[in-house]
């Protein structure tokens, strides 16, 4: 349940660390994590579903504190697409506060986390200030040039290629986007496969193969970037 909060070191260095919420002024900065509660879910629970209206209870504009969440989707033949897998430090939850229409996915807890909630009628007053709308644009902006970035990789690139791009754009933190890329990508590789639309021995056999060049190294629930550079020339 919602719970007034103190953020820890680490959730405040979190935040501080996501380019568009670093981008903010400090006051608007301030009246975000002001006007929100702290919700905290254990692993496996939903935060919303998709279909959810806009004024369900819990609705709101969402910063991951800790943990990590997952974006996803049910297709027709019941499996699972993960969209994103989301880190400590992002704001997600704003489309429905702006036009209304229900609940996009799921969003599902992969972990214990605490997510900051601020209410719909909190984020409208927040967008009447003209600065904090234009700073919601960038964000959505931002949104858009990574699903068109998608939309290309399923339409004009191979799986060769869609690997490589997808492991360099969780490397960069998936919806975070950071300007350098990690070594390290935290994640199984059934998960990967949920993203990328592949069976999980379709996908081995790529991460197989990359790992035979040098580029990867595999390990429990984690994949090492030994090349990234090599990594992008496979993804351009």
């Amino acid at each position: 349940m919602a719970q007034a909060f103190r953020l820890t070191p680490a959730q405040r260095s979190a935040f501080a660390a996501n380019p568009w919420f670093a981008s903010l002024s400090r006051g608007q900065r301030e009246a975000l994590t002001g006007a929100a509660e702290l919700l905290h879910l254990r692993r496996g629970e939903m935060l919303f579903r998709q279909g959810d209206p806009a004024g369900a209870a819990g609705s709101g504009f969402y910063g991951l504190a800790s943990g990590t969440i997952k974006s996803s989707t049910l297709r027709g033949d019941g499996r699972e697409a993960i969209l994103a897998v989301l880190e400590p430090g992002n704001w997600f939850g704003e489309i429905t506060l702006i036009d209304g229409a229900p609940r996009t996915h799921d969003a599902t807890a992969l972990s214990a986390i605490d997510v900051l909630v601020v209410p719909a009628d909190a984020f409208a007053r927040l967008m009447r200030d003209a600065a904090f709308a234009n700073a919601m644009a960038r964000l959505l902006a931002a949104r858009v040039r990574v699903l068109y970035g998608l939309a290309e990789d399923n339409t004009l690139r191979d799986l060769r290629a869609r690997v490589a791009r997808r492991l360099l754009t969780l490397a960069r933190g998936d919806a975070t986007q950071a300007a350098h890329p990690r070594a390290r990508v935290v994640l199984p590789q059934e998960a990967l496969a949920m993203m990328l639309g592949v069976t999980r021995q379709t996908l081995s056999a790529q991460l197989n193969a990359l790992a035979a060049e040098g580029v990867i190294r595999l390990g429990y629930r984690r994949v090492e970037i030994v090349d990234a550079q090599a990594l992008a020339a496979l993804g351009s």
